[in-house]
């Protein structure tokens, strides 16, 4: 069933403020309805979610899709073992980005602060590491990011978030 976090009022959310910067529609999340979701789950659908959430006031937000998956799968595994995949177009977390066979297999607070610090993982996937530690932090069981096509290949791999 394709829905968004609007929907339902399932993710709730205000607007983005900061002091002198005005990010127009983008929404940052409070609450999810972890209750209304597992109603959905148990009635046998399978739920993929848009990033498009509300501030209550009929206002639609958009809501960074890595951040909706990390809110959603965090508030489940009170629920249920979760494990949370970003699949993206690339293999995994990549040493070098002219390879794509570099795939870094595991990526843990201490190395992850020492690629940071290289500029080895940079720009658009810091925000992505830091919701897949944030969601770790939360319960969730598993995270791992890998290439959206192999994901149901036996030799699926993936940069894994411990």
């Amino acid at each position: 069933l394709g829905i968004c976090g609007a929907d339902a009022n399932i993710v709730r959310a205000h607007k983005r403020i900061h002091a002198n910067t005005d990010y127009g529609f983008v929404g940052d999340i409070d609450a999810v309805d972890t209750e209304k979701i597992v109603q959905l789950l148990e009635a046998g659908l399978s739920l993929v979610m848009a990033p498009i959430t509300h501030d209550g006031a009929g206002q639609l937000l958009n809501t960074n899709a890595d951040t909706m998956a990390q809110a959603i799968a965090t508030a489940l595994s009170s629920k249920y073992e979760v494990s949370l995949v970003y699949s993206f177009e690339r293999k995994g977390v990549l040493s070098s980005i002219a390879d794509s066979n570099s795939v870094i297999p595991i990526i843990n607070p201490e190395n992850y602060a020492s690629l940071k610090a290289s500029g080895q993982v940079n720009e658009g996937m810091i925000p992505k590491l830091d919701n897949c530690f944030y969601a770790l932090e939360k319960n969730v069981s598993k995270v791992c990011i890998g290439k959206s096509e192999m994901l149901f290949n036996k030799e699926f791999r993936c940069t894994t978030i411990q």
